[in-house]
């Protein structure tokens, strides 16, 4: 692959989008009320999606025992893990306001946890929880069951809990292995606790597991993370997204704690995404995008090499077609043509509530240029390339046309080695997917209305 020229570096480390939904999160409006989102799962429950295509759920569980500063998630931190027995009643009740809607038993074939620290809970309250889901809903056999997993509140016994209450995979959030890096983003974890949980993990027999690493963290130099990515093969995970550090401050209070002087330089943050893509492909793993890998025999492998790929509010998933159910304060869902969230207070989430209201607060519901443009963008996202045809027979359209403004624009990116644009579709090159972001963000027409992109983090 041709070297990145400082130029081009500079040109692209700009703001933009992750696109794990278009339109992004940024975009919802207020209008979009709780009612909206009653009258969308009704209509699922009276069409063919409730008997053909399976729920995906998310499950947010916002508590943490400590702040790790480069943090960006919706969280509250505590030490008094009696909040959780509150919080699962609300959890329930909010699930009831569903079924009401949607019936009991509707199928679900995905199940993710995430926080915050989903272990805060003990025990016994993953398992109210559990129980709590599964007289409302049908878990499919053969399901993807995920839990994110903080190794610092974990252990053996509780890897064989998880395993009991029906979790398949798991998700260690690492972030770097190097002690600087780890103390000065106020996450201390010792790579040999991460080795000893894996292992103990795959003797009980769960089918995937994750690793996150995030490269961009203070005190972080490409010599620290090649150390961590050496350790990383070594580990062999199933999965490995490998996040670039997003520093927003101004939005992100935490973030307040990390010293802008000791955050990595824009090319050190390009030499570590480049020894990612080469380590982990080198060590054998499917560059999935973006920023995930996977061994070949992974489903989410499996599922890039079949077109299967999509993208949602977890990052890239192996379901496409599912309609996303979010649980908790501030968990994004979406169902037919409309995205929603929840509240992202638990004063106001809790209000809701009580007054027997879905604690829906804002959302979206999608128009047909809509559904174009995130078809198109979801392609480059996923498999690196639009194939003309394909949109136009699936939107009733003439690409060319309806998209003339960014075809020309994408003849900037061309020439500059990012995309290559013929008379059957577009191609992300290698280079390309170091700028995947800027290549998608060229379909996005409510971002080329808006220039002020601060809200978003850097594509490097």
């Amino acid at each position: 692959m041709t070297p990145l020229s400082p130029e081009l570096l500079r040109r692209y480390d700009v703001p933009g989008p992750r696109y794990t939904s278009y339109p992004t999160a940024d975009r919802f409006v207020e209008a979009f009320t709780d009612t909206d989102y009653g009258q969308a799962l009704e209509q699922r429950k009276a069409g063919p999606a409730a008997l053909a295509m399976p729920l995906s759920l998310y499950v947010h569980i916002p508590f943490c025992e400590s702040l790790c500063y480069y943090c960006g998630c919706n969280k509250i931190i505590t030490k008094h893990h009696e909040r959780a027995a509150g919080y699962l009643k609300y959890l329930a009740r909010e699930v009831d306001l569903h079924t009401e809607r949607l019936g009991i038993g509707q199928s679900v074939s995905q199940l993710h946890l995430g926080g915050g620290t989903p272990t805060f809970l003990s025990d016994e309250e993953l398992g109210e929880l559990m129980s709590m889901l599964r007289r409302n809903f049908t878990f499919a056999p053969g399901g993807e069951y995920s839990i994110e997993v903080d190794p610092r509140t974990i252990d053996g016994q509780r890897l064989q809990a998880l395993w009991g209450l029906g979790f398949n995979r798991l998700s260690f959030g690492v972030q770097d292995f190097d002690a600087d890096v780890q103390k000065a983003v106020h996450r201390i974890q010792p790579a040999e606790q991460v080795f000893k949980l894996v292992e103990q993990s795959r003797a009980i027999g769960f089918e995937s597991i994750n690793v996150d690493l995030i490269y961009g963290l203070p005190r972080q130099t490409p010599e620290s993370f090649a150390r961590t990515l050496e350790q990383i093969k070594d580990l062999r995970p199933d999965r490995i997204a490998v996040y670039a550090y997003a520093h927003l401050p101004e939005r992100f209070k935490p973030q307040r704690r990390i010293l802008g002087s000791e955050l990595p330089p824009v090319p050190d943050k390009v030499t570590m995404l480049s020894q990612s893509l080469n380590t982990l492909q080198e060590a054998g793993y499917v560059y999935i995008g973006m920023d995930h890998f996977a061994l070949p025999d992974d489903s989410l492998a499996v599922a890039k090499r079949q077109g299967r790929l999509h993208r949602n509010f977890q990052g890239y998933s192996t379901y496409s077609d599912c309609d996303l159910i979010g649980l908790g304060v501030s968990s994004i869902g979406k169902v037919g043509a409309t995205y929603s969230q929840n509240a992202k207070t638990m004063e106001e989430y809790c209000d809701l509530i009580d007054h027997g209201r879905l604690p829906i607060v804002r959302g979206l519901a999608l128009s047909r240029d809509d559904l174009v443009r995130r078809a198109v963008i979801m392609a480059i996202m996923c498999q690196g390339q639009v194939t003309f045809e394909s949109i136009e027979l699936a939107w009733l359209l003439d690409f060319r046309e309806y998209f003339a403004t960014e075809l020309e624009t994408l003849k900037a990116q061309q020439e500059q080695g990012l995309v290559v644009v013929d008379d059957t579709g577009i191609q992300v090159t290698a280079m390309g997917w170091y700028f995947v972001r800027a290549v998608a963000m060229v379909f996005d027409k409510y971002l080329q209305a808006d220039r002020n992109r601060a809200r978003f983090s850097r594509i490097i």
